[in-house]
């Protein structure tokens, strides 16, 4: 079955959010430094953009946690494949994600992390499904709100293809 990949949000509407999202990560941490946990893989282009936009010091860490296995729906039990390399005692911590849907590993993981003692714990999401969601999760900082669409492009994939696009593409199969 082959695909196509439709554009739902353009490079330039991608990049020109990232940039408001800096500013106002930038504002409310005015004077102190943040540090970033990037959920791997997707996370990985969206905080790298919002990283060179961010004009308070930024730390970074990476992460990588599966409820999938070799499924394609989740099974609702979180594995650290990866785990944060510095303790977040006293961080000021924001979680970057990709895209957030059901909420259910989302949930599972800052709860983890704030028993780690951060100063403070807030999550940031490029793409959010907030009809997708079951399990209630506070995002502080949105990109965008998106129907419940298979996306893929600026991190997202669809079979391990696409992360490299510079937009958020929605895959037609044909």
């Amino acid at each position: 079955m082959a695909e196509k990949i439709r554009v739902l949000l353009s490079e330039e509407e991608v990049d020109a959010k990232i940039k408001q999202i800096g500013e106002q990560i930038s504002k409310d941490y005015a004077g102190r430094q943040v540090h970033l946990v990037c959920v791997l893989k997707g996370g990985s282009f969206f905080m790298c953009e919002l990283a060179k936009r961010i004009t308070v010091p930024v730390s970074l860490d990476f992460m990588s946690v599966s409820s999938y296995g070799s499924e394609t729906k989740s099974s609702g039990v979180v594995r650290i494949v990866k785990d944060l390399d510095e303790p977040l005692k006293g961080k000021n911590v924001i979680v970057i994600e990709d895209i957030v849907d059901s909420g259910r590993t989302l949930s599972y993981l800052l709860d983890m992390l704030k028993d780690r003692g951060p100063e403070s714990l807030r999550l940031c999401t490029l793409l959010d499904k907030p009809e997708r969601r079951v399990v209630d999760v506070n995002v502080d900082y949105t990109g965008f709100q998106i129907p419940d669409k298979f996306v893929v492009g600026y991190g997202l994939d669809y079979d391990q293809r696409y992360r490299n696009l510079p937009y958020i593409g929605v895959v037609e199969f044909e």
